[in-house]
């Protein structure tokens, strides 16, 4: 599969606050990206997500990414281990190397 390596803003995730407590945090991939991964998977089960392997700075770690009705676009959620390691912050920049997975 094709490797995708873009940079886009993290993001919090505010509803999961509200009902837990817990702090999510996302990157929402560029349109062209989340085109060429719809194109490269084809149909889909469950949920809609796509699994990836994911590189930002020197952590790299296999997730999946998410279809949002509301970024309109695939979502990929950003652990805090990684957040921590790689020095990322709320509305920051995030680098992401990614690449779909069987």
């Amino acid at each position: 599969m094709a490797e995708h390596e873009f940079t886009a803003e993290l993001w919090r995730w505010q509803a999961r606050d509200e009902t837990t407590g817990g702090a999510w945090f996302f990157v929402s991939l560029p349109f062209e990206v989340s085109d060429a991964i719809e194109e490269e998977t084809g149909p889909r089960k469950g949920f809609g997500s796509v699994r990836v392997e994911v590189s930002v700075g020197s952590s790299t770690w296999r997730t999946s990414v998410f279809p949002s009705v509301e970024e309109k676009t695939f979502v990929l959620p950003v652990k805090k281990a990684v957040r921590v390691a790689e020095g990322l912050t709320e509305g920051g920049p995030c680098t992401v190397r990614l690449r779909t997975v069987d």
